[in-house]
């Protein structure tokens, strides 16, 4: 059984990102903005995925040195390429009048003014230190330096400069003559390296940056308050061991050699790169003119059959596609809980809120309001530790009821529960999602969220909620038995395993057997191997896959009738949907859960059933728009690299086609 490495497969997926910002139909600003959202990822993989290689590499001696050789080698090649693309982009700008400044002399005509600002701006945030000695000086995590050498007689000192990118905008903008000038401020200091040192030599100032370790290292059994020691953890983890030193590679040699010794950087991972770092602040250039941006797509407000949200989930399940449907009908699903006074209880899982988050104010009335609220908090959600114990500190203080992590085990679920007495009857309703309870990422992400009153469900989702509430260090997994839900660790793999089992059966019988499954990650070796077993026995399978995918497509014997599509456009795939023909009478599921081993068996996740013939149907549709994408869809091949899909006629671009479906429906 052939499988991709996790790491190539991710290594992947981020060049797939220099496809867009290649495209020349994608608009300028949007192709900064694909080249901002690589530069950010390759940074997550050097503080998240090289220790976990060099860790390995403690064992496996030979894996280590050949995965970062090949790692590398990717990453080089990568690199080079995206240093094609910006010069590509910043020469199109500049024909349409938006000059960025880059690895060249600031223009004479904007010297004055680029001038004025180091005085007047740049000056009072300048630290710069001379380390001779491992300790002299402590380079913090991804924070931009310039290395400079200073000479004076016979005797030579390293300088190191912090760019102030925390303090001050990375741009310097300004308009004249008709031309929009953008500079760096890495370039305004290295302008000023003469009047930071009269009277010695400096001949350059070459940028830096390193990369430190983010994982947060907790025992598997606490004792005490767990969000203390995260926050703990949190300080410590800007602290971590430097996993990677990145450099401009026109620095000179003994100029890298001194500075690698005087930081103790030795045991990082070395690797050349560009004249600027952090490029993940290239989609911060002050672009103005719209003519270079993506059209705009206003998000579509839900028409709700009644006066009331929970009203009308009450009569009929309600489907929203984000964002192409407006987020606020989720906002407003909070508010109207929170409001309602036939509302007795709410419970809710919280992964990832926004730092202004809507939710959790609405959750906090609904609790001064007398209401029993209970959210389950994920502290160990990375980098979004510190902001989920700062909310969880004010809902507690609100009254609401605060359930910490589970040690060894994230909750990952997106999951609401509402209770409200009617006419003296118990009611529930539901929201199950994709996505997190975040109105700023649900922006740019694309997430299908179910809102039900199916009791059947519900009873399913009560079940989770009083588990979770008897707040266990550890679940066994026959510590809940859902009859719908399929809720991971306790039936997830088994009955998603189990829905392949019954198309294998249904083409070995002789029968059309079918599946397409849109998912952000397929690396679990048990559900790959599966899907080999349902190819070889005849069932046609279609993977829509954003990211990592460790199983090879294509391959006679193994995974012939697998193919697997990639789709990168203006918004972020995250929805997960899969759809089993079963013999015409199919069957369609939605949920939190990707096909990796940690959302599987080491996370709380919830996929649900839509039962409802309409949005079963119109779940359907939704996968047949983006089967059909030929603008945006790469096949995924046996050597993983990226191929157009293509076709005659008219080019299809399925979020462009989602978005006008979407607006159709409520209309």
């Amino acid at each position: 059984m052939e499988l991709k490495g996790r790491d190539f497969s991710w290594l992947e997926f981020n060049e797939r990102l220099l496809y867009e910002a290649a495209d020349s139909t994608v608009p300028l600003a949007e192709r900064l903005k694909f080249l901002s959202i690589y530069s950010s990822n390759l940074d997550e993989f050097s503080r998240v995925r090289i220790p976990t290689i060099t860790a390995l590499g403690k064992v496996q001696k030979q894996n280590k040195a050949d995965n970062a050789a090949a790692i590398a080698g990717i990453i080089n090649r990568q690199q080079e390429r995206f240093g094609q693309i910006v010069r590509t982009v910043k020469d199109e700008l500049k024909k349409k009048g938006v000059y960025i400044v880059y690895n060249e002399p600031i223009p004479v005509i904007v010297l004055k003014e680029v001038t004025d600002y180091f005085f007047s701006q740049i000056a009072a945030f300048l630290r710069i230190a001379y380390p001779r000695a491992a300790g002299d000086f402590f380079p913090e995590n991804n924070h931009i330096y310039l290395a400079a050498e200073l000479k004076k007689e016979d005797s030579s000192q390293l300088a190191v400069i912090a760019i102030p990118s925390d303090h001050l905008p990375r741009f310097f903008s300004l308009k004249k003559a008709g031309i929009q000038y953008v500079i760096f401020i890495d370039d305004i200091i290295r302008a000023q390296l003469p009047t930071l040192w009269p009277g010695i030599a400096v001949d350059a100032a070459y940028s830096f940056k390193v990369t430190r370790d983010a994982e947060i290292d907790l025992d598997d059994e606490y004792k005490g308050n767990l969000a203390q020691k995260i926050a703990a953890q949190i300080a410590k983890r800007d602290f971590g061991l430097v996993t990677r030193l990145l450099y401009n590679a026109a620095m000179p040699q003994a100029l890298l050699q001194q500075l690698v010794r005087s930081l103790g950087l030795q045991n990082a991972m070395i690797m050349p790169g560009g004249a600027y770092h952090n490029l993940k602040d290239l989609s911060a250039i002050p672009v103005k003119d719209a003519a270079l941006k993506d059209e705009p797509w206003p998000a579509v407000l839900y028409a709700l059959p009644a006066p009331t949200l929970l009203e009308s989930i009450s009569k009929q399940d309600i489907l929203l596609h984000l964002p192409f449907h407006n987020y606020d009908m989720v906002l407003r699903f909070f508010n109207e809980a929170a409001l309602d006074r036939t509302v007795t209880e709410i419970s809710m899982t919280m992964y990832r809120i926004s730092g202004t988050s809507k939710i959790a104010e609405a959750l906090i009335t609904a609790a001064l309001s007398g209401k029993k609220v209970t959210v389950f908090v994920e502290l160990k959600a990375r980098f979004d530790e510190a902001n989920n114990i700062t909310w969880a500190g004010k809902m507690k203080a609100a009254g609401i009821r605060i359930i910490y992590s589970i040690p060894q085990m994230k909750v990952h679920a997106k999951v609401v529960l509402v209770k409200r007495k009617c006419e003296g009857h118990w009611q529930y309703l539901g929201l199950l999602g994709s996505g997190n309870f975040n109105e700023v990422t649900a922006r740019f992400y694309t997430d299908q969220v179910l809102m039900t009153s199916n009791t059947g469900l519900l009873k399913d989702l009560d079940q989770l909620f009083r588990l979770l509430k008897k707040n266990k260090k550890s679940f066994t997994t026959d510590a809940l038995a859902p009859q719908q839900l399929l809720i991971a660790p306790f039936n997830l793999q088994t009955r998603f395993a189990a829905l392949i089992d019954r198309e294998i059966a249904h083409a070995r019988a002789g029968h059309r057997a079918e599946m397409i499954i849109k998912i952000n990650n397929l690396e679990d070796e048990k559900m790959i191997r599966k899907l080999y077993e349902a190819s070889n026995a005849g069932v046609i399978i279609q993977l829509i896959v954003r990211g990592i995918c460790r199983l090879v497509p294509g391959i006679a014997g193994q995974s012939e009738h697998i193919t697997v599509r990639r789709i990168v456009d203006r918004y972020l795939e995250h929805g997960r949907i899969f759809w089993f023909y079963n013999n015409g009478e199919d069957e369609i599921y939605m949920g939190s859960a990707d096909w990796m081993t940690r959302n599987l068996y080491r996370r709380i996740e919830v996929c649900f059933p839509v039962l409802d013939d309409r949005l079963k149907a119109s779940l359907r549709k939704v996968l047949d728009i983006y089967l059909q994408d030929t603008r945006k869809a790469t096949w995924i091949t046996e050597d993983g690299a990226h191929s157009p899909v293509g076709g005659k006629g008219k080019k299809l671009q399925a979020q462009a086609v989602m978005y006008q479906w979407v607006k159709e429906q409520h209309q």
